[in-house]
């Protein structure tokens, strides 16, 4: 149906959260443009996305998040003044930014979940698959995340969502799935639930935020009800496409960084911090002498 002879060029991030957990740093800006180190995180993952070989990205915004448009725009001002002044390093930099990718946006109305974020894209992204990425996590991989998902997609050429393995007392805040193994890391989704009982889940499997969808998904997001806060649930949309074609999980290679809380915020900043030449030795040392 898909998959086969059909490659994947459009990827979606829903970026319309209010980004409460990172009040009061959130009450104007986006949560998406706090940087891990000199960098907005929302750069990091589309930056993945780049270099997993999608080339439209499409931002599903909110109101207050103006800034994440003007960042991926170019800056006239900006790169006069960085080109008058000599700095051509920084000049690489920021016209990088605006010529990584197409970038066109789409507003969410209302923060209505995961679902309806998606649902928010479908007149951009068209009849054809996708790729979605959610900006909290940030995963560090010899291979891009999104390309090992690319890869399974167009070998079954059906929905591919990333897995990774959860202690059991962490697993009830996520989708989790019931899998059958189809060999090295590729598997086989049987069943999703959405944030189950750690005793009831089906598997350690828990769902982090890439996927690659199928446009099929979109009527289905549709017609799905809100859950008991008013959202429509992702993973429910999921189960109900599960029931008309195979879907499937891959537990990636790499480390992710779940960003979208304080603690994992500030342990991506430390070991991004710590894998960069121009900082990592003097940062290493002042770690070192706070004899923590």
């Amino acid at each position: 149906m898909y998959g086969q002879g059909m490659s994947v060029r459009k990827a979606v991030f829903p970026a319309a959260g209010l980004g409460t957990r990172f009040l009061p740093a959130t009450k104007a800006q986006p949560k998406e443009m706090l940087p891990l180190v000199d960098k907005p995180t929302i750069q990091y993952v589309v930056e993945e996305a780049v270099a997993s070989g999608l080339e439209e990205i499409i931002l599903v915004t909110g109101r207050n998040k103006r800034a994440i448009e003007d960042h991926f725009d170019a800056s006239f001002e900006l790169e006069y003044y960085l080109q008058d002044r000599g700095k051509m390093e920084e000049l690489t930099q920021i016209k990088t930014i605006s010529e990584l990718a197409s970038v066109s946006y789409v507003r969410q109305k209302e923060p209505l979940g995961l679902g309806h974020a998606i649902l928010c894209a479908r007149p951009l992204v068209g009849d054809e698959p996708f790729g979605v990425f959610l900006g909290d996590d940030i995963i560090v991989s010899r291979v891009p995340c999104m390309r090992q998902l690319l890869d399974v997609f167009e070998r079954h050429g059906g929905p591919v969502l990333a897995v990774m393995r959860m202690p059991r007392a962490e697993i009830g805040r996520y989708g989790v799935i019931a899998a059958r193994g189809l060999g090295a890391n590729v598997y086989e989704v049987l069943d999703l639930v959405e944030k189950p009982d750690p005793r009831d889940a089906p598997s350690d499997l828990a769902i982090i935020g890439r996927y690659v969808l199928t446009p099929d998904l979109f009527p289905i997001l549709e017609e799905t009800m809100p859950d008991s806060r008013g959202e429509i649930q992702l993973t429910n949309a999921l189960r109900v496409l599960r029931g008309r074609r195979p879907i499937y999980a891959v537990e990636f290679e790499g480390k992710r960084h779940d960003t979208g809380e304080k603690l994992g915020f500030l342990k991506a900043t430390v070991e991004f911090a710590l894998a960069r030449p121009d900082l990592s030795d003097a940062f290493r040392e002042y770690l070192k002498e706070l004899r923590l």
